[in-house]
Order: structure tokens, then sequence, then C-alpha cells
């Protein structure tokens, strides 16, 4: 077939392209094998003998630049693809990521390198960490974030705590992900009461508090609590992209109707990184994706639990949130998963004091009130933020 055949003619590119690092497990001529089957599965997914000579072969298909081995049995690859397969939206992104190369096991995305251009088309974070700082007038120290839980309480119930956590001081109140429209505890008034408690608690106190409701389900279901959800006062909202997309995230980030920070909740993410030789590595999955997709603060476990995430996966994910991407502001990466006051210092010394502590059931547990162990915990963290000056 001639170079130039009739079905290359309409395909035009740019030269310029994007990356996607792996780790590879094996040996290195089973990652160079692997390495060249992804650069046609994550294109054209065609046995090669049917990919034309020309501009399909030498521009649209990926290109191995970059091959280590790391020990015998784990290998560093880098594949670069055309930014003409990017259309700016994150399931784009995600197929040219791992989209074929997620289903062969024994292989890990570990980073992209995305032009500026290409991350500019990208929706990215509608506030971030500073824009969210401005937003609750707190200029320096971590902020502090409480849960509504358990699933099973009513409206009027999770209202009243709500009211005991602003009353606290704490500068975000979140819903559990397990809260959804159910019967017992529809979305409309759960939202309504909360929203309105934590309205009132705040005049008490002088202090901006963020309430985020949990939205959830199919797209105009996502975009009609969305809506209820600013009407009624909520100052941010919590999805869990990987119940409902990344792309939906984006969305709300994108809508110009809507203007509330968004919390990003791990929910259903957790088979992507839970093995170290295959997914997504958590700098990645908690870290990049989130904050490409619109994400003002990215909630994961954190590590010393019974979670299969290190120290170290946490600092990469942190700074992740923080590293230059494009036009893009810096996010909050959290110290969340059972967070108790005695943790301070250690999450202060691995993370700085741009983080969210997400507030752990302990501050429930013991004589004290609600309101006093959320006090009790805001000052430990002014004390070791002052600390860290």
């Amino acid at each position: 077939m001639p170079t130039d055949s009739p079905g290359n003619n309409h395909l035009q590119f740019s030269g310029e392209r994007f990356s996607v690092e792996y780790q590879f497990h094996g040996s290195a001529s089973d990652a160079r094998r692997r390495a060249d089957l992804i650069c046609i599965d994550q294109t054209v997914e065609a046995a090669d003998h049917v990919i034309p000579p020309g501009v399909i072969r030498e521009q649209l298909l990926g290109h191995v630049v970059h091959l280590e081995t790391l020990s015998p049995e784990s290998h560093r690859v880098v594949i670069s693809f055309p930014t003409e397969l990017l259309d700016g939206t994150m399931s784009a992104l995600l197929h040219m990521t791992s989209g074929m190369a997620g289903l062969q096991g024994q292989l890990r995305v570990t980073d992209l390198s995305l032009p500026n251009e290409i991350v500019a088309r990208m929706t990215g974070p509608r506030f971030g960490s500073q824009g969210l700082r401005d937003l609750l007038q707190v200029p320096r120290r971590p902020l502090v974030c409480a849960v509504l839980k358990p699933l099973g309480l009513p409206p009027r119930e999770l209202a009243a705590l709500a009211r005991e956590f602003a009353l606290g001081g704490v500068d975000l109140i979140k819903d559990d992900q397990s809260l959804r429209d159910h019967p017992f505890c529809r979305f409309e008034e759960r939202v309504a009461r909360c929203a309105a408690a934590v309205a009132e608690a705040s005049r008490q106190t002088g202090k901006r508090c963020l309430y985020a409701p949990h939205v959830s389900g199919a797209w105009p279901l996502i975009l009609e609590q969305a809506g209820l959800a600013q009407t009624s006062g909520a100052g941010a909202l919590l999805i869990c992209p990987g119940l409902t997309g990344f792309d939906a995230m984006a969305s709300l980030a994108q809508l110009a109707s809507l203007s509330l920070p968004l919390i990003a909740h791990p929910d259903f993410l957790g088979s992507h990184y839970v093995s170290p030789d295959s997914g997504l590595a958590p700098s990645v999955l908690f870290g990049l994706l989130p904050r490409l997709a619109g994400a003002d603060v990215s909630i994961y476990p954190t590590f010393g639990l019974t979670y299969p995430i290190s120290d170290t996966d946490c600092r990469q994910i942190a700074a992740s949130c923080r590293r230059t991407l494009g036009p893009f502001p810096s996010i909050f990466p959290t110290a969340a998963g059972r967070m108790t006051a005695s943790r301070i210092r250690e999450m202060g010394t691995i993370y700085g004091r741009d983080l969210v502590y997400i507030l752990g059931s302990d501050v429930r547990r013991g004589p004290a009130t609600i309101r006093t162990a959320c006090q009790d915990f805001l000052q430990r963290v002014e004390v070791e933020t002052s600390q860290q000056a």
C-alpha cells in the first residue's frame, strides 16, 4: 500500500504529544512486547497487519520513548501519544492512559505529562486551595472538616449534629458518602435542614462554615440535586467520581450557574490502587485526576491504618495536588480515615499546613461534647501550625 494512501490523506497531526509513565512487572523482553502492544491498543486497537503505513502508523500510534529496568522484574516505560487524541474530557484522558492497558494486569500508571495547552483544555479547580481559604477566611492553618454520620439518622438529627459541628468551629461539614436520597432521609429535606442549621451556627460564631451535601446518581439527578443544594444554602458539594464518573464532576465544575467548591470522595476507586503491581498510582488517582476534573479537595485514606497506602504514597499525592499544572491552582489533599487529634503533629510533618483534616468518629467519643471536642481539635491544629512557622 502506498505511504500516502487515500485513507491517510485526511489525517493531520501537529507533532505535539503527551506521555504516560507505566511500571511493568515481568521480564524486560515481556515489558518491551507489552509496551509495543499498548502503543497500538491505546490508539487504533487493531492487528498490526491491518495498520496502513504512513500517517497512521508513524504519527497516530503510541511511541515508546523510554524503557528503564528498575529491577529484574520491574520496568519503567514512558509512551507518548498525539495530543489530537485528547478532547478535553476526562473520559478521553482515562481511555488514553489506561483504558485498554488496564485490562492486562501487572501494569500500573505512575504519572502523566501533559503539555500546558492540553491542561488548559481540561476543567481544573474553580477555587483551588487558596480560593477555598479566601472563601473561608482561613489564611494559614489547615482546614478541618466534620462528617455527618451514621446512615439512618433522620434529617432533623443530622441537622442538629451539623449545628454542633459548626458551633465547634470546623470549616467544612460534609455528608457521609453513604447519604443519598433515601426514603428515611430525603435529600431535599436533609440539605435544607443542615444548610439552615450551619448558617444559624455561623451567625452565632461569626465564622464561615461550608456544608457539602453528597450529590449522586445519573447526570440529570446530579444537576437537579446540585441546584437544590445551592438554592438551600449549601456551601460546597461532595461527589464520588468513582461512582458518577470524572466527567460528571468536571461538568459540575464547569457550570456557570454553580459556584460551589467540589470535594472528591474515593468511594469505589479502591480497586484501582490496592495492588502495587496494577491500576493507578495513588498520586495519579487521588492527586492528578481529581485536580484535572475540577476538585478543590481530594479525599483519600491516609497511611498507618488498615488501608494499603504508605506515607510515601501520601506525600506523592500531596505533591501531585500542588505541582505546577498549566494554569490550574493547587488543591487540598486530606488527612482522612479515623483521624484523631493524636495524629495532628504527624500529619503536619507530612503535609505542612495546606491540607484538610477529616475528623474521625473519635471526636464523638468520651465525656466532651461534640462542640468542645471540635474546639479542642482546632486549638491543637493552631498550636501545631504556629510551631511549624
